[in-house]
């Protein structure tokens, strides 16, 4: 009952309740940081000061096809990918009055369909429009808007005006100041509630110096707050965060590489000790079921050089969260956790399946249901484990799962196995033949060779080759 009732409890949060609008004057912003700015490092940075976090920049479609759903077992709300069940967007209440989810659109239409989406779950919605790497210029979105101000505008004028929620927009400045500045008067007067800016041009990278006087000329040209952005070169404290606004002229300030490496640079009492920061991260990482890849990317950009020494290197062979963990002492948190959350019925990486997202009520044709049906159905003879394949598990080819089989074969003198692959969305299953029966893992794996790795696995196990004690030790099974 009680489990129930935090349930509706979150639902009705989630549902009904109405932001306070976000203020953006005197504020100290994580800046939008592409594989950085998930759940974990957003509330880090909020635990360490930040007035303001953003998302990283999330494309209109993914989100599009997303499923909304509540996550009762950890707190949250997610936006799941229904092809292979990927968490695109993830969130909760701890950040609910301070998260602005920056969206990579180019399209007015897409926009306000995202916007209509997330709009309870988020503070503020914001336009990329000062990414300049090529995806984003080849879609459209990011830097490639300012060369397309009607665009840029329709799009901005269309969320404004249909949305609860305060619309924003981050730009690079142009090369030309009185342009930049007309640029930022026509966007102010679409209805925005602040605009950040990045002082250097489309062209420029972090190695070149910002123009800190371009942002001077915008903030005295408009009346709606502006945000500085791009000094990360010369921020090394807190106090020079605030030293890089005051040079800008800006009402807001917002970080992004100082961040990246160190997020408690938002810490006003002083920033803690990289390690201090690796722990804290990774027990979020954990708490919030954070994506191993993601949370080894964020942990990486920490460590920097230090990926040369011998616990770096140790540390780029993970790829698990367990794995990641036992090496900051954090092994027997990690697996308890995992756990209890596996015991309040998360929907994890190890659940996901073609079409099995809880509470899905996506209207999909006859056609398709049936062949997601039929992908999941088993012949009764099959056996199955929930056995994940972990490459990082093996050193060598040899070792590898379908190398083992095969050897083993012939040291039997058994026919060597054979492999039959389902594919279904972005999922990929194999069922393995061998000796006379069919061995298969519930683990829908990413590519076809994975999925026969997993497939040679619990055939592995079935007839003893491997145990399921060394299985549950190096993380390929949860239990």
């Amino acid at each position: 009952m009680r489990f129930k009732s935090f349930l509706r409890l979150l639902q009705n949060m989630t549902l009904g309740e109405k932001a306070t609008q976000l203020d953006y004057r005197n504020k100290v912003i994580m800046a939008p940081m592409v594989r950085v700015g998930t759940l974990p490092m957003r509330l880090l940075a909020l635990e360490s000061g930040a007035d303001i976090v953003y998302t990283e920049e999330l494309v209109d479609l993914k989100l599009i096809r997303s499923k909304r759903r509540v996550n009762a077992a950890l707190g949250t709300v997610d936006f799941v990918d229904r092809s292979d069940g990927t968490i695109v967007f993830r969130t909760c209440a701890k950040e609910r009055q301070q998260v602005v989810l920056q969206l990579g659109t180019s399209d007015a239409e897409r926009a306000l369909a995202v916007g209509k989406l997330v709009e309870h779950d988020i503070a503020g919605l914001d336009i990329n429009m000062g990414c300049p790497k090529e995806f984003s210029i080849k879609g459209g979105m990011g830097v490639a808007l300012l060369g397309q101000p009607d665009k840029a505008e329709h799009i901005l004028k269309t969320l404004c005006k249909n949305l609860s929620i305060p619309v924003t927009c981050k730009i690079r400045i142009l090369p030309d100041l009185n342009d930049t500045v007309k640029l930022v008067q026509r966007f102010a007067a679409a209805g925005i509630a602040a605009i950040a800016v990045h002082a250097r041009t489309r062209d420029e990278r972090p190695q070149h110096a910002p123009h800190p006087e371009f942002i001077r000329e915008i903030a005295r040209a408009v009346d709606i707050p502006v945000i500085a952005n791009g000094g990360s070169r010369e921020i090394q404290k807190y106090k020079d965060i605030l030293s890089f606004r005051d040079l800008c002229g800006a009402t807001s300030v917002m970080v992004a590489r100082a961040a990246q490496l160190n997020v408690s640079i938002f810490r006003k009492e002083g920033m803690l000790p990289m390690d201090d920061i690796i722990v804290k991260y990774l027990k979020l990482s954990v708490d919030y079921d954070n994506a191993a890849h993601n949370t080894k990317y964020c942990v990486q950009n920490i460590l920097k050089e230090l990926q040369e020494t011998p616990r770096g290197k140790q540390f780029l062979q993970c790829q698990t969260l367990q794995q990641m963990c036992e090496i900051w002492s954090l092994g027997d948190y990690c697996y308890r956790k995992q756990l209890e959350l596996k015991r309040r019925g998360n929907f994890g990486r190890r659940e996901v399946a073609p079409g099995v997202i809880p509470d899905d009520d996506t209207a999909e044709s006859p056609d398709a249901k049936r062949q997601k049906k039929d992908a999941l159905s088993l012949d009764a003879d099959v056996i199955q484990h929930n056995i994940a394949f972990l490459r990082s598990n093996y050193n060598s080819d040899t070792k590898l799962p379908k190398t083992m089989l095969y050897t083993y074969a012939g040291r039997k003198s058994k026919d060597i196995p054979h492999y039959e692959t389902q594919r279904v969305d972005k999922l990929f299953r194999a069922i393995c033949s061998f000796d006379g029966k069919r061995y298969t893992s519930s683990f829908w794996e990413k590519n076809k060779k994975q999925a026969e790795q997993g497939a040679a696995l619990v055939c592995l196990l079935d007839i003893g080759v491997v145990s399921e004690d060394d299985l549950i030790k190096n993380g390929s099974i949860l239990r």
